[in-house]
């Protein structure tokens, strides 16, 4: 992890990001610039403009230079969007946190079911295999594994199973709390994965760009609970199995250390962006009201390759 970072004020000023549905609800842009920095700014945000011009839908965009974080860009970054598996990076803050007490070690292991209680009048309900990206882990119902194990399967291979496995120990009003002591003031965990009643009554697992860009950010300083357990976020982020979005058009040199969530409708990635030589920086793109197809997807990696060779200037 880097050295730790002063941050001084930022200078800022706003503009409008006017897009295909960013008109509608007024997209407001906050760019902090470092004193006689003299990258393009102006044209990235002309670029990323274009790019969500293009694609009907509705669109949160962040990003902070790790090194510098006067430089940081803000579009619509305090509106909140369905968390889909986002919401899976504060589960695994929390799994660390709450290891770090003494709650239980990491190594623990647990039995995998599949019965889990709403959060709406205490009803069960179960997961569909075939609405979760991870099915292995169905094979092993009855079994023991490590928490450790599904912490990964959550992260890397975006297991719903496992999601909810491991929301039950550490327990959802806990990890909204760890949230706002971290500066999160958006992020709302109320519920586990396919918990349709819940669903129904409208209770849904919220998160906004910039609320993410601050567990990001905090990850790549080593200032997620522990230095140590940053160190070992950071490697498992680095093993998502998804990767069509923001790693989709950089140099194969560049290593991300993210998590992807999505829903119909509802396109998120956010991560950490490792370029050998250069900047360490956060990007967060989220995106709702989409229509069918890959055009949420090919807008990311878009709006990805842009602010790399904004920050970067190119491979």
């Amino acid at each position: 992890m880097g050295p730790v970072v002063t941050v001084p004020p930022a200078f800022s000023f706003p503009c409008t990001i006017k897009g295909t549905a960013s008109r509608r609800r007024g997209l407001r842009t906050l760019l902090a610039l470092p004193p006689g920095h003299d990258r393009p700014i102006d044209v990235l945000k002309r670029d990323v403009q274009s790019i969500l011009d293009a694609v009907p839908g509705d669109f949160a965009v962040a990003v902070r230079k790790v090194e510098d974080p006067r430089t940081t860009v803000l579009l619509n970054g305090h509106e909140s969007f369905h968390a889909a598996s986002m919401m899976k990076v504060p589960v695994m803050i929390e799994l660390y946190r709450q290891a770090r007490e003494g709650f239980f070690r990491l190594d623990d292991s647990i039995r995998v079911k599949n019965t889990f209680r709403s959060s709406v009048e205490g009803a069960r309900f179960s997961l569909s295999p075939d609405e979760d990206s991870d099915e292995a882990l169905y094979d092993c119902i009855g079994e023991k594994r490590p928490i450790r194990t599904l912490m990964r399967e959550m992260i890397a291979a975006s297991s719903n199973l496992a999601t909810n496995l491991l929301l039950e120990i550490v327990g959802a009003d806990a990890i909204t709390q760890t949230m706002r002591r971290y500066g999160a003031k958006r992020i709302q965990v109320r519920r586990g994965v396919e918990d349709m009643r819940a669903y129904r009554r409208g209770s849904n697992n919220e998160t906004s760009a910039h609320d993410l860009l601050v567990l990001f950010e905090r990850i790549a300083r080593g200032r997620a609970v522990s230095e140590n357990a940053s160190q070992e976020m950071v490697a498992l982020l680095k093993k998502q199995e998804h990767t069509d979005m923001i790693p989709a058009r950089l140099p194969e040199a560049v290593e991300v250390a993210h998590k992807t969530g999505w829903i119909p409708g509802v396109r998120h990635d956010a991560g950490i962006v490792y370029v050998p030589g250069g900047p360490t920086y956060v990007l967060v793109f989220l995106a709702k009201g989409l229509g069918a197809g890959r055009a949420g997807k090919d807008a990311c990696a878009r709006v990805s390759r842009r602010v790399f060779d904004s920050l970067v200037g190119g491979d």
